[in-house]
């Protein structure tokens, strides 16, 4: 995480999200909350560790007690310089000691506790030891929504990284694609998104041709080449906020049937988010993205979910898919990307990052979703 995201959040802020986190695992049936290195410290704390290593570190959190960040004695340097250090107290460990005791100390064992997906598992089975008759919830399965409501401030970021999104997508179109293999025009994504903020970037898929029916294709060594449809999904973390756009794109004139296709992702995909508004169930959205596609005939070539959460990380909940039932709240962000993949010869997709509105939807990606010809 830049310097310039930790200072857009104060004390304060961190304050509130672990509080907030605290009643709703108290809300949850959780006696607390522990939360190892990873995306959830950074969003409740502002605190990454210099490494992540075999050392314990974790944030205890439970209703009605003060949050405690245990961490090594050799990072607590780090620790105390983080945005969030003024709402917690740090308790500090060394080498020998056992941290684990430390930790059970903290807690009102048995119970059952949240703790992060990412959380190693010898640390995990390290504390069921130290505190026999306690039980574990990952926060995804106990708490998916902790973090799916963005406030102002996150959604001024999440927008500011659509925006370098799409300002690296209006670059890109220029480049040349025909007789250049993909993994040239992926580094080519990675450095524009670099040059228009970001500080990491988790994916430059760049799938032509054939290439394009597979949705998570690696952008290999195969060249480009005239009549060639190429998918293109980027995206990462600008000022610690995900960005995620998908657009497609056609080398030299597309046929009939290329177009076509087109058309109806491109209808999809507006259905999707013609169908973002306050309690609608986040499966509406899929529902309607998915039924454009199957009255054209396409029905068996979508694959996969019509959308996923975005925040602190770029896949995260809420998922618009079949049977997922929660209502769609302001400021919940996630992505709207139908696709068509026709095996052993093209795909299609488009997508952009939503955010829920009072009265509907606002797309965080605005650039064209007609199809683009590039050279």
């Amino acid at each position: 995480m830049t310097g310039s995201t930790a200072a857009s959040f104060t004390a304060d802020d961190y304050r509130a999200r672990m509080e907030r986190a605290a009643r709703t695992a108290a809300d949850a049936g959780l006696a607390g909350l522990l939360v190892a290195p990873g995306p959830d410290l950074v969003w409740l704390t502002g605190y990454t560790p210099p490494a992540v290593t075999e050392r314990l570190t974790l944030l205890v959190l439970a209703a009605g007690q003060d949050p405690v960040l245990v961490v090594p004695a050799l990072e607590a340097p780090d620790a105390h310089r983080a945005a969030g250090a003024a709402a917690l107290t740090l308790r500090d460990w060394t080498d020998g000691k056992d941290p684990y005791a430390a930790t059970a100390a903290l807690l009102d064992a048995p119970g059952r506790f949240g703790i992060s997906d990412n959380a190693w598992a010898l640390h995990l089975l390290a504390l069921q030891q130290a505190m026999p008759g306690s039980s574990y919830a990952s926060l995804t399965e106990a708490l998916p929504m902790l973090r799916a409501v963005k406030d102002a401030a996150e959604l001024d970021l999440m927008a500011a990284a659509g925006a370098a999104a799409d300002a690296t997508f209006e670059e890109i179109r220029d480049v040349p694609f025909a007789g250049r293999p993909e993994s040239e025009v992926a580094a080519d994504l990675d450095r524009l998104l670099r040059r228009h903020g970001h500080e990491q970037v988790d994916f430059t898929i760049v799938a032509s041709g054939p290439n394009g029916a597979n949705p998570h294709h690696e952008a290999g060594d195969r060249v480009i080449a005239r009549g060639d449809m190429v998918v293109l999904d980027f995206g990462g973390l600008r000022d610690g906020y995900g960005s995620d756009t998908s657009r497609t794109v056609h080398v030299g004139e597309p046929t009939d049937e290329e177009r076509r296709v087109h058309d109806i992702v491109r209808e999809a995909q507006e259905a999707g988010f013609r169908a973002v508004r306050p309690g609608a169930a986040c499966q509406d959205v899929d529902r309607a993205a998915r039924e454009v596609i199957a009255a054209a005939g396409y029905g068996e070539y979508f694959i996969h979910r019509t959308g996923h959460g975005i925040g602190v990380t770029t896949h995260e909940p809420p998922y618009m898919i079949e049977g997922e039932e929660r209502p769609l709240v302001p400021g919940m962000c996630f992505s709207v990307e139908p696709g068509i993949y026709l095996p052993g010869r093209f795909g299609v997709r488009i997508e952009d990052i939503v955010t829920v509105t009072e009265d509907g939807g606002r797309r965080l990606n605005t650039t064209a979703r007609e199809l683009v010809i590039v050279e």
